[in-house]
């Protein structure tokens, strides 16, 4: 090493070694990323780039492709089928979302003490979350049959007439929404709880100091400290609700007379029943741009409160 002005400078054959060791060192990384790379292309940013295309055209997967621009998004937007099924996926998420959030935060706050068993409560709120929506379909669907189920039997027995459930356009929507609610609350009563630990005490104590009782505590203290945790839960909860599919493909497949034909449904049924592939991109298309929307909304009333 030569001495130049007081520093040190590396000899040219020491600083061609280092940047032929660093090209290794990098190379070595690329190598233990690429496979993790080309899935996420291949199973994502291809396929929606594709999707997106495809949503300009007119294509049955079968057929050459025909580009027709937005034709397929005006369509939609005259398609009283389509105008069914937001109306269907607005209903179920207007219902499922706040009172899965709300519920959420109540059953939290009630299991946020220490008493004795507290952790079987809390593990038996949770277990329905991680069952998966096919198989509460199968079982929803066993308990609820008109003729055979186990609700219609108890309803006969303590004297109320029979309910057609899932086979009945008035009732089949609301029951799929209370089935979510059965499953989905037990994730917010725990980030709730998660939550619920970065409360401080000290305001806590503050408040009861000042005449503050259970409720007061709540409403001043708890909700304004987990507002961001309510965020996380509401755009959660409504990207959730929004793509509500499998529940609905195992119990009613969109019936009874299209009652529970929510959005995905209604993309997976043009896409792979009528084989309307690029009118079904554009449809999912649609769904993408309202999930933003309201992603971004939630994000900007997040950053309001914060203020």
């Amino acid at each position: 090493m030569a001495s130049v002005v007081g520093t040190f400078t590396l000899d040219p054959r020491a600083q061609a070694a280092a940047k032929r060791r660093r090209r290794s060192e990098g190379a070595t990384g690329w190598a233990f990323v690429s496979p993790s790379v080309l899935l996420i292309l291949g199973l994502s940013v291809v396929p929606v780039l594709w999707s997106l295309l495809l949503s300009f055209q007119v294509n049955d997967l079968v057929s050459p492709s025909e580009w027709v621009g937005l034709a397929n998004y005006r369509a939609l937007m005259q398609d009283p089928a389509f105008g069914s099924a937001v109306q269907h996926t607005a209903i179920y998420a207007a219902l499922y979302v706040p009172l899965s959030v709300v519920g959420g935060l109540a059953i939290a706050v009630a299991l946020d003490r220490k008493i004795r068993l507290i952790g079987l409560y809390r593990t038996l709120v949770f277990v329905p979350f991680v069952v998966s929506a096919a198989a509460q379909g199968v079982l929803f669907s066993f308990v609820l049959d008109p003729e055979f189920g186990v609700a219609n039997s108890l309803l006969h027995k303590v004297g109320l007439p029979a309910q057609g459930f899932f086979s009945n356009p008035d009732q089949a929507l609301y029951l799929l929404v209370a089935i979510s609610l059965w499953s989905g609350t037990g994730f917010c009563v725990i980030v709730y709880l998660a939550g619920l630990q970065g409360v401080s005490a000290d305001l806590v104590e503050a408040a009861r100091i000042d005449g503050a009782g259970r409720f007061g505590i709540l409403r001043h203290v708890v909700v304004p400290t987990l507002t961001p945790v309510t965020v996380f839960l509401l755009l959660f909860q409504t990207i959730n609700a929004l793509q509500v599919f499998d529940l609905v493909f195992v119990t009613t497949k969109g019936g009874p007379l299209g009652s529970t034909t929510v959005i995905v449904y209604f993309i997976w049924e043009k896409a792979f029943k009528t084989f309307t592939a690029g009118y079904s991109a554009a449809a999912a298309y649609a769904l993408a741009v309202a999930l933003l929307v309201i992603g971004i909304g939630l994000q900007i009333s997040r950053r309001r409160a914060a203020r």
